[in-house]
């Protein structure tokens, strides 16, 4: 067993309790429960925090992925280490407050990390979804790519890709709604949603296409014009347009219809 806990919910709890198993019964505000993981908000001390509670995914679950030639995803160690991977690449995320895991038996492994409840923020989903009729300053929306396109960058140059990246897992901390309008101040995003992230020592073009992909297909209704994309290429890779589709136009040629895909089945 491998049980990790901060300072503050060490105290929480009494030395006699069983640790584990009392956190893996913890009751809370339910965000969202699935057959084998659950999500809550939970208060501790007078602090609110958000636990994942993962029961174990069958042998079931584990040979559908494997026969899909994906590793499946039997724990919150998964999302443990890549939060910590992101702490490491000066990417905001969540705070670990506490990780547990019991079992050796991968189909039944049961396992839980707590985070602490972030600031007040909201998704970019929500921030820009009224962009095409209210149109933002050109200051903010440039600082928005800029920054999404260096947290992208900064993963995948990293080893690392998310799986599930959609505008919808960036947040925007509320207090830095003034400095998108200031030049000086560097807006702040949390990336969240970390359960199926890879680490690697090198990112394959693949999932580097994935990622982008769905960046891609989840801001197409927000009102993005065609220079805010290239802008985005252009932050992204860090180089001159010229030189990027000269050596590379087939790469976001993918990344465009992988997008456009992924539209066109979620308007069905």
């Amino acid at each position: 067993m491998q049980l990790i806990l901060n300072s503050e919910l060490k105290q929480y709890f009494s030395p006699k309790d069983d640790l584990f198993d009392k956190i893996m019964h913890l009751q809370g505000e339910t965000f969202r429960a699935l057959e084998n993981r659950r999500t809550q908000k939970i208060i501790l001390d007078g602090k609110n925090y958000f636990i994942k509670q993962h029961y174990g995914i069958g042998w079931k679950e584990i040979f559908k992925n494997l026969f899909q030639l994906r590793l499946p995803i039997i724990s919150a160690k998964n999302e443990w280490l890549a939060i910590q991977c992101l702490h490491g690449l000066n990417i905001e995320t969540q705070i670990i407050a506490g990780y547990g895991k019991r079992g050796w038996n991968p189909a039944s492994m049961k396992s839980f990390l707590i985070t602490e409840e972030l600031p007040p923020s909201i998704t970019l989903e929500d921030f820009c979804k009224n962009w095409k009729t209210q149109p933002p300053a050109f200051q903010s929306k440039q600082k928005l790519i800029r920054e999404v396109a260096r947290i992208a960058r900064t993963l995948h140059e990293n080893g690392m890709n998310h799986r599930d990246f959609y505008i919808c897992h960036f947040l925007l901390k509320n207090t830095s709604l003034a400095s998108l309008k200031n030049t000086d101040e560097q807006v702040c995003l949390y990336l969240i949603d970390l359960h199926r992230a890879q680490i690697r020592a090198r990112t394959p073009e693949r999932w580097v296409i994935k990622d982008l992909a769905g960046l891609y297909f989840s801001s197409k209704d927000i009102g993005l014009t065609k220079r805010d994309l290239l802008r985005f290429i252009k932050e992204y890779r860090n180089k001159l347009l010229t030189e990027e589709f000269n050596k590379e136009p087939a790469f976001w040629q993918r990344v465009k219809q992988r997008g456009d895909k992924l539209y066109r089945k979620h308007a069905n």
